[in-house]
């Protein structure tokens, strides 16, 4: 039995031409071939050309390919994890109430309030990535991040409302 492909693997079918393993099962590769298409063959086929081997990866658990998809949706900001407020806030009211006589409260839920909070640190994030992958020198960098964490730490007094430690914002000290 010939020894076991990876998915990239570029072979030369004898009849169906150059193709390209797409898919690896147990007992068969799926085949994409340039000019026929995706075919199925068998993993003890021997007739074919072997041009470019690639080694078959290891098994990957459900938990594994979860983790890793959602690194790369939340890396490209289409994914935010869920962020709770703490159960003493539930049905609360914010009140800003001016130190000027005469002036009315302002009222919000409490809930929205923590909403704004959270698209701030949301957008914080997705600011720091934006950084970090882009064109700047190392020194533009760093400086830029210096920012963000300043601004992380100026925004550890709403760290309150949140229900996990962990998703409260974090400065310098926390990094």
């Amino acid at each position: 039995m010939p020894a076991p492909l990876g998915v990239n693997t570029r072979v030369e079918h004898p009849e169906l031409g150059p193709g390209v393993i797409t898919r690896v099962y147990a007992r068969a590769y799926d085949v994409c071939y340039v000019s026929h298409g995706v075919r199925q063959v068998g993993h003890n086929f021997s007739d074919w050309t072997v041009v470019d081997a690639v080694e078959p990866d290891e098994p990957v658990t459900f938990t594994e390919a979860e983790r890793g998809l959602l690194k790369i949706l939340r890396a490209y900001d289409h994914v935010g994890e869920p962020v709770a407020l703490g159960a003493k806030w539930d049905g609360g009211t914010l009140v800003l109430r001016p130190g000027e006589p005469g002036l009315k409260d302002k009222e919000m839920p409490i809930e929205g309030f923590f909403h704004k909070i959270v698209m701030v640190h949301d957008r914080l994030r997705t600011l720091e990535q934006r950084v970090n992958a882009s064109g700047l020198s190392d020194e533009e960098k760093v400086n830029l991040q210096q920012y963000i964490t300043r601004i992380y730490g100026s925004l550890t007094s709403f760290n309150a409302l949140f229900a996990r430690r962990d998703d409260g914002f974090r400065g310098s000290g926390g990094a």
